[in-house]
């Protein structure tokens, strides 16, 4: 398909507003960079970042550059106590975890990829490190 078709199709597309009907227990928040490219040929193309987030495994909205609406929309959701906030370690994701209006507590964890490539950054036991990865299932 041609990219000016797949452009079109895009834009006729509606896209329906998605809300919450139980309260968010749960949510995964990450980001990212894509590349634009330019209106002229030769030009070097334009980086911009998204959010995407993840609500109770069932609902998955992204932004583009917009990181204020996505933290409007989220704190518009009913939200449960505990609320679970799972990411990257990336500064840009918990800033926006922060910023979240949870009615009590935050659980803020770390993926586990990321968990373990500090983990292994920061050295220690390569032993220890296996066993973690064979009690979670990484590894037999």
């Amino acid at each position: 398909m041609a990219a000016k078709t797949q452009q079109r199709l895009v834009q006729r597309h509606e896209f329906v507003e998605e809300e919450c009907q139980e309260a968010i227990e749960e949510l995964s928040l990450d980001g990212g960079k894509v590349r634009l490219k330019a209106e002229e040929k030769g030009e070097g193309g334009i980086w911009r970042e998204y959010k995407a987030i993840s609500l109770n495994s069932s609902i998955k909205k992204a932004w583009f550059a917009e990181n204020e609406a996505l933290v409007t929309w989220v704190n518009q959701q009913p939200m449960s106590e505990p609320l679970t906030c799972l990411g990257d370690g990336h500064s840009g994701v918990w800033n926006l975890v922060a910023q979240l209006e949870s009615p009590g507590e935050k659980r803020e964890i770390l993926d586990w990829f990321h968990l373990m490539e500090n983990l292994y950054k920061i050295g220690g036991s390569l032993k220890r490190l296996k066993k973690q990865k064979v009690y979670y299932g990484e590894e037999k």
